[in-house]
């Protein structure tokens, strides 16, 4: 006869919920993530330049072409940018589908999977009540909710592997996290050190050969990607972000920026424990996260200091598994407060993530709002001025039809083209300008002396300029 857990239910109970529940919560919030961006893609509401960047990227990918993105600059290969050549995975989807729409599903879809593994090692050891509700409080956590909300990025490969990762180490199979984790170093350069955490931690559970691989290659890894990769196929021959690193990356010039803006950082790092109720800092798995703000809070761009963009959903993986880690061990405590806390914290996170994403404007509350899915006043005459564009043609172009075009014609930044004058100019008249511009036809000509364009149509605030004479294609 069957023993009953505490939650009353029998062992194949238990079986079947531990192997469906976490499949289920991955598909659930898989998919209200994918209408999220493809709802705000209809809007061309797009946050950034960012998707364009990247749909160009696989376009070429797709094609057998080296990841040329002129939106960077005419012929900037986007290995000289960030070190992502996980973006080749996309491909052959992206030559059967073509289009921004496939990278923000497959981002989605990414971020959902990730709940597949925390949820079910959260089963495993807390039991399916909780181990539920854990996985849904990951699932609606703010980091995946802010990725999701902006375009699409190359670390949303990173999440569902840290999620592996994690998990493995949560289960003290130290070999399989250490191949869950070596993938990283083709995400994004900076996660080689990441890589090396995963080491490190390995080192202090006395796994030392295998630790010390593992530190010696992220290092490397990062070490050899920034300063030898990078810069041999950045147009410049070096680096770009070290400037915003402590403006130069070194150890002096990364003291200051550190020390700076902490009203901010203080705000990062509450919202980021307090969102797994500060119990997951008592788990060695925290320090996983040191790599990714250490650079983040060394950086004297203050955009990476914050809570928004898509910077912390790699934080995310990391700190529920610590969580999850951090609960087994304080209720064996001898300490009755820890105890009590540890009980009732997952459903105290669960609170705090749904609180969050209700009251605290989070994307996910959009999905509950009828005007998410409306195109917007604006959008026939976008899809007008799209249709006005043939396919294969090079285009200059802002950011609100940028990533509308990078599917089927060569796509340039604006002010950015260094001398080649485009077939035609596509602009936004109404967002993105600090002065707006009320003469195309006279800012076309600034941009390109000695070119004339014609305007093709203005309607609701979108441009279009054909060339007529052209100086240099």
């Amino acid at each position: 006869m069957e023993t009953p857990d505490r939650e009353g239910r029998s062992e194949q109970q238990r079986s079947r919920a531990a192997r469906w529940a976490p499949v289920t919560l991955g598909t659930v919030f898989g998919a209200p993530y994918a209408v999220l961006a493809v709802a705000r893609y209809r809007r061309m509401a797009d946050t950034s330049w960012d998707l364009g960047i990247f749909d160009e990227a696989v376009r070429h990918y797709a094609h057998f072409q080296a990841p040329v993105v002129d939106i960077k600059g005419p012929g900037f290969d986007i290995l000289g940018d960030h070190f992502s050549p996980v973006l080749a995975v996309l491909a052959p989807v992206y030559r059967l589908f073509p289009g921004a729409v496939t990278l923000l599903i497959a981002q989605a879809l990414l971020l959902g999977v990730s709940a597949v593994p925390l949820t079910r090692a959260a089963i495993t050891r807390l039991g399916t009540g909780r181990g539920t509700a854990l996985g849904i409080a990951y699932g609606t956590a703010w980091g995946l909710q802010r990725a999701a909300d902006n375009g699409f990025h190359e670390i949303a490969f990173a999440v569902p592997l840290l999620a592996m990762t994690t998990t493995c180490l949560l289960d003290r199979r130290g070999r399989a996290a250490a191949c869950w984790c070596l993938p990283l170093v083709l995400v994004k350069e900076d996660l080689g050190l990441t890589v090396a955490a995963v080491g490190a931690l390995l080192v202090l559970r006395r796994e030392r050969v295998l630790g010390c691989a593992l530190v010696l290659f992220g290092t490397a890894a990062f070490a050899v990607t920034v300063g030898v990769l990078i810069p041999a196929m950045n147009s410049a021959g070096h680096y770009d972000y070290w400037s915003k690193v402590g403006g130069g990356g070194t150890a002096g010039s990364l003291l200051k920026p550190f020390l700076s803006g902490w009203d901010v950082k203080s705000q990062t790092l509450l919202v980021l424990f307090g969102t797994v109720g500060l119990l997951a800092l008592r788990s060695p798995l925290c320090l996983l996260a040191l790599p990714t703000l250490g650079w983040r809070f060394t950086a004297t761009d203050t955009v990476y200091w914050g809570t928004d963009w898509h910077y912390s959903a790699v934080l995310m993986p990391i700190v529920f598994a610590a969580l999850v880690d951090a609960v087994v061990a304080a209720e064996s405590s001898p300490r009755r407060w820890l105890r009590g806390w540890a009980h009732n914290v997952v459903p105290a996170v669960l609170g705090i993530a749904l609180t969050f994403t209700l009251a605290g404007r989070l994307p996910l509350q959009d999905l509950l709002h009828t005007a998410t899915y409306d195109p917007g006043p604006r959008a026939p005459a976008a899809r007008h001025a799209l249709a006005e564009i043939p396919d294969n043609a090079t285009v200059e172009t802002n950011i609100g039809l940028m990533s509308h075009l990078t599917s089927r014609c060569d796509v340039f930044w604006v002010g950015d083209t260094k001398g080649l004058t485009p077939r035609y100019i596509a602009l936004d008249l109404l967002n993105g300008w600090s002065t707006p511009v009320t003469d195309p036809v006279g800012y076309a000509r600034s941009l390109h002396p000695g070119a004339t364009y014609a305007l093709l149509s203005n309607v609701d605030g979108y441009a279009v300029l054909r060339l007529n004479s052209p100086a240099n294609r």
